[in-house]
């Protein structure tokens, strides 16, 4: 995104909609920007936080009905076997996971390691 691209977002309506957004963007704008030096595969995968929100949810939801543990130990078990339980229900990859997969090994070469699945 360009600083003139980003001018026609804060005068359109989201912008006019979301000018916290904007401020942010603008205050930011060394750290927004290297996002979109990404290709569209990559910055949806960046961006979509769905499966994270559920796995967080699922743990949160597992720890609160535990309250205090007697030790660090503790809960790093029930994290495990919590953990353990949602793999298992994992059924299908992010959609258009070959695509990503194939722009994560342009980006980063020898640093990217698919997974064998």
């Amino acid at each position: 995104m360009s600083a003139k691209r980003m001018e026609e977002f804060a005068e359109g309506p989201f912008g006019k909609k979301f000018p916290m957004i904007v401020d942010s963007w603008r205050r930011n704008w060394e750290n927004v920007i290297p996002f979109y030096a990404y290709p569209k595969e990559i910055r949806k995968m960046i961006y979509t936080t769905n499966a994270i929100e559920s796995l967080n949810m699922q743990l949160r939801k597992v720890l609160k009905s535990r309250g205090h543990f007697p030790n660090d130990e503790a809960a790093v078990k029930l994290i495990y076997l919590a953990l353990r339980n949602v793999i298992k229900k994992w059924q299908k990859a992010p959609a258009n996971w070959k695509a990503v997969i194939g722009q994560f090994a342009i980006q980063f070469g020898n640093r990217f390691f698919p997974s064998a699945n």
